[in-house]
């Protein structure tokens, strides 16, 4: 497939868009020409959307393990096949290079896998009561979600925002990004295939702010599921919480990478550097705060500089590249306004920081060293192909700068002391602890922040859990 699909809302299985409806251009990063119109919900169509919702619970709430274990396999069937498809789709409009586009793919296909398997496993409970009288605990679907995804992995955070309330016998309204709506809706349609009703998941697209206000007024909606910055996920707290909706917040991290002398420093430069700027470091669970025991800090920032300086930047779609453009010119105006405010504060700068060409949204990786920690990058999310080193003399120092900030999401450590594995495993503030690895998450595994980084979890039992509500029976 080389050609942008049609664009459209799904709403009660119907295929949406023309009429008065406003439209929003879906641009391909590489080019920054638009590839397609998207249309954008009214009112009425998020009314019929909420009226589908709590239909298709009514319906869905009642479905066997086995009803819902089979859409999810049979998704995760169609996925496998579709793998090629759907990865395009992506890297057209997200611009991530294909072979990135292909495991985000492969990692959706593990989740509803898990999650199918998982459906068996909803136990509840019987207490121990004098005779004549039966108490259980019973854990029931919350109700219809309103989930909202981003548009750094356009294929994994629909998979994430749908997987769960499937599972778990809920109905879902996702709003997947304006920017990569395709992804989302091929994800939705292999569920639809798989044999899941129509009006159990919904897909609209609009203007944020107003999407959000019509959804979470309505008290059809019982949960709110949410991936993206703190901000915005303060303001949907808000309105979540007016009607005390349950909350699944997964927002901004600031991952600090903590490397000590004892470490391998080539094995960790071989590792860190690719993840660094995997997605052009637009994931929330990036590596960005570098902080390296000063007697390796030298070797460490030559290594790391002369690697990001050697990185293949071009279009996704081309077998060569090894990181795409970003994903917006917001991206490029960001990132780029953050590192020259650093350097200009006194970072030094080793390779990097200037955009890319006239065409696409190109930003070169970036190394800084010795930035300030007033610096606002030093602060602030930067969301993009810029890593930040600076050298400590302690173990002390570094478990203060990794806990310095309100961000708690994801941390990494590389040491072969194995105490000190153990310490800093219960020192560092964060929901996803990474000790000489990278790899911090899983279909089995609870994806989720502390602190400004969110509450709850995607994935894993956890993610299930977070749809259901738990209620006590007592019977005499």
């Amino acid at each position: 497939m080389s050609e942008y699909p049609e664009l459209y809302l799904m709403i009660d299985g119907e295929r949406l868009s023309g009429a008065d409806r406003r439209t929003h251009d879906v641009l391909n990063p590489a080019t920054g020409e638009t590839i397609g119109k998207l249309p954008l919900a009214s009112s009425a169509d998020l009314d019929r959307a909420l009226e589908a919702a709590a239909r298709g619970f009514a319906r869905w709430r009642k479905s066997t393990p086995q009803e819902r274990a089979n859409v999810l396999n049979g998704a995760a069937r169609l996925m496998r096949e579709r793998t090629e498809d759907i990865a395009r789709i992506a890297v057209l409009e997200q611009g991530k290079t294909l072979a990135e586009a292909r495991i985000e793919v492969g990692m959706n296909i593990g989740l509803f896998e898990f999650y199918a398997g998982e459906v068996f496993r909803i136990y509840g409970r019987t207490l121990v009561r004098p005779e004549g009288m039966r108490s259980t605990v019973v854990h029931e679907p919350v109700g219809p979600v309103a989930a909202f995804a981003p548009w750094n992995f356009p294929i994994g955070n629909p998979g994430r925002k749908l997987g769960a309330p499937v599972a778990a016998g809920c109905s879902v309204i996702m709003k997947a990004a304006e920017e990569t709506p395709a992804s989302a809706l091929a994800v939705l349609q292999c569920l639809y295939d798989a044999g899941l009703p129509t009006d159990v998941a919904q897909a609209v697209f609009g203007v944020p702010d107003e999407v959000s206000r019509h959804l979470l007024a309505s008290p059809v909606i019982r949960k709110l599921s949410f991936t993206g910055s703190t901000v915005v996920g303060r303001q949907l707290a808000k309105l979540a919480a007016e009607d005390f909706k349950r909350t699944t917040m997964e927002l901004g991290g600031h991952g600090p990478v903590l490397v000590f002398a004892d470490a391998d420093i080539e094995r960790v430069l071989d590792i860190a550097v690719p993840q660094k700027f995997r997605n052009g470091g637009q994931v929330c669970v990036s590596p960005t705060r570098f902080l390296v025991e000063a007697p390796v800090y030298e070797a460490f920032r030559e290594g790391f500089a002369s690697r990001a300086a050697a990185l293949r930047i071009g279009p996704g779609l081309a077998p060569e590249s090894q990181m795409g453009p970003l994903a917006n010119p917001r991206r490029v105006e960001a990132i780029d306004a953050l590192i020259h405010e650093a350097v200009d504060a006194g970072a030094r700068l080793h390779t990097g920081g200037e955009r890319l060409g006239n065409q696409g949204f190109f930003y070169q990786p970036t190394v800084l060293s010795d930035v300030p920690q007033t610096a606002r990058i030093m602060n602030e999310e930067p969301f993009g192909p810029v890593a930040l080193l600076n050298r400590f003399e302690s173990e002390e120092a570094m478990i203060a700068e990794a806990n310095r900030l309100p961000y708690g999401l994801a941390a990494y450590a590389w040491t072969s002391n194995a105490s000190r594995q153990k310490r800093l495993s219960a020192a560092i503030e964060a929901g996803m602890v990474g000790i000489n690895t990278p790899m911090i998450g899983g279909a089995d595994s609870p994806f989720g922040g502390v602190k400004w980084s969110g509450h709850g979890h995607e994935d894993g039992p956890e993610g299930i859990m977070a749809c259901l509500v738990t209620k006590a029976v007592h019977e005499g």
